[in-house]
């Protein structure tokens, strides 16, 4: 059972520490010292659904359905082309508009919606946590359960490390141009996922 809960978390660990949409948002929220806990929380919460619905014997749902994950990733596509030209529009702005504790937060209800379609609309975290986890989970039966426990236990442990330690950065954000190169590297990384997902290609 021990076996199967550490084997649980590093993979998950390996799967959720590339780099995404997701742990940008996460990542900018932290350095923005912005409703960081919600944020986590929604993080570490979805992905624990997701992995239980995969190591609960569902990770076939998005081979059975074929038209579903079509559906889902050209959503994804058009949300991560938009969110992408957002920030790209904010770095334009001028580091000014970026400063962490100047101006006005942003709304709680629209970092929370933002959350969610990075979590629930990219197509990577279902093939992440639903696909990948549960059919690995399933050669550790029967203590899937521990090995699901691990996993989720792996996306807690990950995001509150990437979303609290990101305050670590806050004096070398303290410049507005490193607030612009934020917004950019953020912006490009979701306009390079999109386009895998638009060209069938792994980011």
């Amino acid at each position: 059972m021990l076996e199967a809960a550490v084997a649980g978390y590093l993979v998950a660990l390996s799967l959720i520490a590339a780099i995404g949409a997701q742990n940008a948002f996460v990542l900018r929220q932290g350095l923005r010292r912005e409703h960081v806990g919600i944020v986590v929380a929604i993080c570490a919460i979805s992905d624990a659904l997701l992995i239980s619905v995969g190591v609960g014997g569902f990770g076939h749902i998005a081979q059975a359905m074929p038209m579903f994950a079509t559906v889902m990733r050209w959503l994804g596509v058009a949300f991560l082309a938009v969110y992408g030209a957002q920030r790209f529009r904010a770095a334009w702005q001028g580091g000014e508009a970026l400063m962490p504790r100047e101006g006005s937060a942003a709304a709680l209800s629209q970092v929370v919606m933002t959350c969610l379609l990075l979590t629930w609309a990219n197509p990577h975290v279902y093939l992440d946590t639903v696909v990948l986890i549960g059919s690995v989970s399933a050669q550790y039966a029967p203590f899937g359960l521990a090995f699901g426990t691990g996993a989720a236990i792996a996306s807690l442990t990950f995001f509150t490390a990437l979303g609290f330690g990101a305050r670590a950065l806050a004096p070398v954000f303290a410049r507005p141009s490193s607030w612009v190169a934020l917004e950019v590297a953020v912006g490009c990384v979701m306009w390079a996922i999109a386009a895998g997902l638009a060209f069938g290609m792994q980011t």
